[in-house]
């Protein structure tokens, strides 16, 4: 007995699709509701589907108001028409999410995709990172004309994707900024309470934390907190700076928490009223300690005097080499402080009972000699000069007297001289 089976079920061009709000853009219109891209089966490898949308004056008022050119030509929107993916769930909304083999044309152009994020790790398939679709510079800005956008992609087994189509303004981070602010600031009393949730003691633990070291400066920029912020979802104290925090998402759009590389949502971050406190009441303050009751104490560098180790520096001692005894005779001593006597008996009692002045004198003037002996020699040394071998001239062929020259180099001045004068002169 064959039993029919019963056709696929269609899901509904609209199906009850929600698609995650984006931080940066706010949703003026919805152009086109999220459908599902259900094609027909003869299609098995790629399916094709047309959307058709079209604006309202007031919509192309808006866009083109909004419309700044940037050099090169180029222009630039602050009001865009927006494309967006996703796959048709609905139990809760929905991020960005491409089908395989995408391809878009825009009212018969080409619209250029992503490029693929580099795979984990080998083996796996490489996918498109899912971010909003801007496609204004191809649509038609005028109420009269519709627009067309063509979708092509692969099916994927027990996958089905949507697609919508918003009109959206484009937000900056300041304006982001002030929201936050304007959300208002977290009750310090709430810090004060995690507190001391985080230090009581644990009586299943052995270690038990008395205090709580948290710092003052972001870990993003590594500098002074401003606006200390966090997400409500993290467990941890330490903030970040909401400011810095944003810019970084303006242009590569993560949300994930710099401390614990958690998702932060922007809906879910708060502004820290404690440490905003903190920041204000300690100015040249980087660090902080909090106590099991909630209270807090600046942590200030010890400022220690820096202690320069002296290195032992030797001493450079001179040893004076005396002379031997045979070699340097014994000086006579002439002792003028004492008075000469006349009997040699009284000079032997005087060398028997030396005075003590007369004992100084002869050491000093022994050390002089001895350190003038080395001077000598230091002066007196006369270093080795080696001279080559050279043979002895030999002088046998040289005249043994002057008298042998017959002529002299110079003439006698005699010679110039008168006779008589040179008896005169010899008189």
């Amino acid at each position: 007995m064959n039993l029919q089976q019963p056709p696929p079920v269609i899901p509904p061009v609209h199906p009850d699709v929600q698609m995650k709000p984006l931080p940066f853009y706010d949703v003026l219109d919805v152009l086109i509701k999220p459908s599902s891209l259900g094609g027909s089966t003869a299609q098995r490898y790629h399916q094709e589907k047309y959307f058709i949308f079209a604006l309202t004056p007031q919509q192309v008022r808006e866009v083109c108001i909004s419309r700044d050119f940037l050099p090169g030509g180029r222009r630039d929107y602050m009001v865009q028409i927006q494309l967006r993916f996703c796959l048709s769930e609905t139990s809760c909304p929905q991020e960005d999410n491409y089908p395989n083999s995408l391809c878009i044309k825009v009212n018969g152009k080409l619209f250029p995709l992503p490029g693929y994020v580099p795979p984990p790790k080998n083996g796996v398939e490489q996918k498109r990172p899912g971010r909003p679709l801007n496609i204004t510079s191809l649509v038609r800005l005028s109420s009269a004309v519709p627009n067309q956008i063509s979708v092509t992609w692969a099916p994927e087994i027990g996958k089905t994707y949507s697609m919508s189509v918003y009109l959206v303004r484009q937000l900056t981070s300041p304006l982001l900024l002030q929201r936050l602010r304007m959300k208002g600031i977290r009750n310090p009393d709430h810090s004060r309470a995690l507190i001391k949730e985080k230090l009581t003691a644990d009586p299943d633990s052995e270690i038990a934390t008395t205090s709580l070291r948290v710092s003052l400066m972001c870990p993003l920029g590594k500098m002074r907190l401003s606006v200390p912020c966090r997400a409500v979802t993290c467990s941890h104290l330490q903030c970040f700076d909401a400011a810095l925090y944003l810019q970084m998402n303006e242009k590569k759009p993560t949300w994930i928490c710099p401390v614990c590389d958690k998702k932060a949502a922007y809906e879910s971050l708060i502004i820290d009223g404690l440490f905003l406190e903190i920041l204000n009441d300690c100015s040249d303050v980087d660090e902080i300690k909090f106590q099991e009751d909630g209270t807090w104490c600046p942590m200030r560098p010890k400022i220690e005097a820096v202690k320069v180790p002296t290195q032992s520096i030797p001493k450079i001692e001179m040893v004076l080499h005396a002379a031997e005894p045979s070699s340097i005779k014994k000086a006579d001593v002439i002792d003028l402080t004492l008075e000469s006597s006349s009997s040699d008996d009284d000079d032997d009692d005087e060398e028997d009972t030396d005075h003590p002045l007369k004992k100084r004198s002869k050491i000093s003037e022994q050390s002089m000699l001895s350190e003038a002996a080395v001077f000598l020699r230091v002066l007196t040394y006369q270093p080795t000069v080696r001279v080559p071998n050279v043979q002895a001239l030999d002088t046998s062929y040289l005249t043994s007297s002057l008298a042998d020259y017959a002529v002299p180099f110079h003439p006698s001045t005699l010679a110039t001289i008168p006779t008589d004068m040179q008896s005169e002169s010899a008189g």
